[in-house]
């Protein structure tokens, strides 16, 4: 996302004071943390992936902290495993999960890893919405999302309202920034719900059609959760974005709370969520808000490195074999190539984190065969050494495994499924 708004002096709407941060357990250095995942894992083949459940645990208490009080709903597409969702709802402080499909929440629900899952985007899954209208236990746990009544006529078309269960229905407020008249957008183009009347049109459609009940109202501020605003390296970067989210924020929290407002005059809203794991001091502040979402903050992959408001300890690697050492300074290692999501850029490659001082390739980058990687330390790797790597985003890393292995300290602690190996039985 570029963002041409000037930097300027504009007054911030600051967050409530949160508790102070605890003081977690002294941070290994990157030697320590090579040493305690290679120990952990030795009895495994590369290319494998771990979490250090340290810094899970460290990250855990931070995200509560900073929600100063509101739940914290999972996103489940961050991590990917039910054994992870099981160990964090576990926890005080975080409740409910925000699902990717509608296939991925009624598996949740019919495991019943959880009773409160939340489809966090439009679905068109006729299969999935015939079993949903048929029971009434998936139905009494599953909230589906909605922005636009042709996706009411779909439900309708599945399974008509005079036969079948009530469904749960949660409205989307897009919150992207719009100055200049609209002529300008700065955020993701989700929803296209963006004025007050625009989410209480909607709102009034649902409350009075049969067969669904509006039980909630989300708005995700991207601009702010999901974007650095202090990128490393690009100090012009940062201060264009800081002043950008002041002005984002004044401007969507007044609408968000005054769209709130409004709903709730006509509609028993059991929730309102927001926000995500950039944004969850801000994001609570705002009065409207019931919960905040977060999930990406318990790994902390790499595009959460550049924020002000909170430092997570990386959490999650995968392991990758050296296979080759083409010259001096330089190793090869097999594949490694997982690219995240998202507009294309270096933002999106893996990064070698263990030993430290390894790099990329710039003719190369991270490669499906091969990944060539620089520096001084690739000289006292031999053949069959680990180098470890971070991925770029939390979830699409459980795309490329079966399984992770939770380390603490030096111990294996458990293997557990990802989604991928858990068979996708949820499709």
């Amino acid at each position: 996302m570029e963002i041409t708004v000037p930097d300027a002096t504009v007054p911030d709407v600051p967050p409530p004071p949160a508790a102070p941060a605890p003081t977690p357990p002294v941070a290994s250095s990157r030697a320590d943390l090579r040493h305690r995942l290679n120990t952990a894992t030795a009895g495994f083949e590369a290319p494998l992936a771990a979490i250090d459940m340290d810094a899970w645990d460290v990250n855990a208490a931070d995200l509560v902290r900073r929600a100063a009080g509101k739940p914290i709903r999972v996103a489940s597409k961050s991590l990917r495993s039910r054994a992870l969702l099981r160990e964090v709802l576990g926890r005080d402080g975080f409740h409910g999960v925000l699902a990717l499909t509608l296939s991925e929440a009624l598996w949740l629900v019919g495991t019943e890893l959880s009773s409160d899952v939340v489809v966090g985007y439009p679905t068109a899954d006729r299969r999935g919405l015939a079993r949903l209208a048929g029971d009434d236990e998936l139905a009494a746990g599953i909230t589906i999302m909605v922005d636009d009544v042709a996706q009411l006529d779909l439900v309708d078309a599945v399974a008509p309202s005079d036969g079948r269960v009530e469904i749960r229905v949660c409205l989307e407020l897009d919150l992207s920034w719009q100055p200049v008249g609209g002529r300008v957008r700065v955020g993701a183009k989700r929803s296209p719900l963006h004025s007050v009347d625009d989410l209480v049109r909607l709102a009034h459609a649902v409350q009075s059609r049969p067969g669904f009940r509006l039980v909630g109202v989300m708005g995700y501020e991207s601009q702010i959760a999901g974007v650095q605003d202090a990128p490393p390296g690009r100090g012009w970067r940062g201060r264009m974005v800081r002043s950008m989210q002041k002005r984002s924020w004044a401007e969507l929290s007044e609408r968000r709370i005054a769209a709130v407002e409004a709903v709730r005059k006509f509609a028993d809203l059991e929730f309102v969520n927001g926000g995500g794991s950039g944004s969850v001091e801000r994001t609570v502040s705002d009065l409207s808000i019931t919960e905040v979402t977060a999930g990406s903050g318990l790994l902390a992959p790499r595009l959460f490195d550049g924020y002000t408001s909170f430092s997570p300890r990386p959490a999650a690697f995968f392991a990758v074999p050296v296979v080759r050492r083409p010259a001096a300074g330089i190793v090869t290692v097999a594949g490694g190539g997982y690219i995240a999501s998202g507009a294309a850029g270096g933002d999106r490659l893996p990064v070698p984190w263990l030993p430290e001082g390894l790099t990329l390739d710039k003719n190369e980058g991270a490669g499906e065969a091969q990944t060539p990687l620089l520096g001084s330390p690739a000289d006292d790797l031999a053949i069959g050494d680990r180098v470890w790597f971070r991925h770029a985003k939390a979830g699409e890393l459980s795309e490329r495994f079966d399984q992770y292995y939770l380390v603490r300290g030096e111990r294996l602690v458990d293997t557990i499924a990802t989604y991928r190996g858990d068979g996708k039985t949820f499709l």
